[in-house]
C-alpha cells in the first residue's frame, strides 16, 4: 500500500449517484461487503474500516438509468491487503451467486470485475509486490491473461466471511475518455501524473510513485464519446489525494495555465477533465 501514501497522487473515494439507494446499499453491504458510515433518506457513506470513506452514494430526484457509450467511469477499483483476502472475496462471491464480468492476472495484480446494480464497473484486486514488476522501455508490463482461480482458492484461510478487510483501500480508478491529446495534457502537464504503461494504442495507464497505475484512461466508448447527462446514474465524482498544500497548489496552478476552470468550495478544488468527468482534491 505504499503507493497510496504521502508523497503520491492517489484516488481516495467516489461519488456514485444511483437510482435506487436501499438496493444499492443491499449490494454494497451483502454482496461487496462494506460498512455504511452514516446514512440519511437519500445518502450512504462506505467504508472498509469503519472510519474511512470509500464511496458515497447519493439517489437524486430524478434519477435515470445510466447511459452506455459515454465517458466517464469504467470502473473503479478496491485493493485487498492480501491474496488470501481475494481468495475470500472469490468464495463470498461465489456463495452468493452474483454475476461475475471476468477474473484477470495482469502480472502486476489479480483482479476480479463485476458490476453494483446501476451498472457500474467495480474491480476487486490484490498487487503483486512491486519488486516482482516488469519494465520495458521505461514502461510497467501488463497483460489480461486468465487469473489462476484455483491457485488463488488454495490462499483461503478458512476465516468465516465478515466483509472486506480493514485495510481494503481504492486502488485506482479507470475512465473512458473522448479522446487522448488534451487528455494527457490536463493529467500529465496539470495533474502532475507519469504515464507508466501505453495499451494496444487505446488505453493509457498514469500514476506517481511508480505505480502500475492510480489512474486508468482508454477510448473504448469511442473516441468523441459524450459526457453523461447528469440526471442519469453513473460517477458524480472522484477526489484526488495530494501529498500536501503546496503539491495540489501547483497542480492548480498548472490547470490554470492551461485554461482549465477551476472551482473552490469548502476548501476543496473541484475541476472537469477534458471528457466532463468531474474530481475533486
Amino acid at each position: 500500500m505504499v503507493f497510496h501514501e504521502s508523497p503520491h497522487v492517489y484516488v481516495g473515494h467516489v461519488h456514485l449517484k444511483v437510482q435506487d439507494l436501499q438496493r444499492s446499499l443491499a449490494f454494497y453491504q451483502d454482496i461487496l461487503g462494506l460498512t455504511v458510515l452514516e446514512q440519511s433518506d437519500h445518502t450512504a457513506l462506505l467504508s472498509a474500516d469503519g472510519k474511512t470513506e470509500l464511496i458515497s452514494l447519493t439517489q437524486p430526484s430524478p434519477i435515470f438509468p445510466k447511459q452506455n457509450r459515454t465517458s466517464g467511469l469504467y470502473h473503479f477499483a478496491l485493493l485487498l491487503p492480501e491474496r488470501k483476502d481475494l481468495a475470500a472475496v472469490i468464495r463470498h462471491l461465489i456463495s452468493t451467486g452474483y454475476p461475475l464480468q471476468g477474473a484477470s492476472d495482469h502480472l502486476v495484480s489479480e483482479a476480479l470485475y463485476l458490476a453494483d446494480p446501476d451498472g457500474n464497473g467495480i474491480e476487486i484486486y490484490r498487487d503483486r509486490t512491486s519488486e516482482g514488476w516488469e519494465w520495458e522501455n521505461g514502461e510497467v508490463v501488463m497483460a489480461t491473461n486468465a487469473m489462476d482461480v484455483e491457485g488463488v482458492l488454495s490462499e483461503w484461510d478458512g476465516s468465516h466471511w465478515e466483509g472486506l478487510p480493514a485495510g481494503t483501500i481504492m486502488g485506482h480508478i479507470h475512465l473512458h475518455v473522448s479522446e487522448f491529446a488534451k487528455t494527457k495534457e490536463f493529467y500529465i502537464k496539470g495533474l502532475g501524473f507519469q504515464t507508466v504503461c501505453t495499451y494496444g494504442g487505446q488505453a493509457l495507464f498514469i500514476s506517481t510513485g511508480g505505480y502500475h497505475h492510480h489512474i486508468g484512461l482508454n477510448t473504448w466508448n469511442g473516441i468523441g464519446a459524450p459526457a453523461p447527462s447528469e440526471a442519469h446514474a453513473g460517477m458524480e465524482s472522484f477526489t484526488l489525494v495530494y501529498p500536501n498544500e503546496e503539491e495540489r497548489q501547483a497542480a492548480v496552478n498548472r490547470l490554470k495555465t492551461l485554461g482549465i476552470d477551476i472551482a473552490k468550495a469548502n476548501g476543496q478544488y473541484i475541476v472537469k477533465d477534458p471528457s466532463g468527468t468531474k474530481m475533486i482534491f
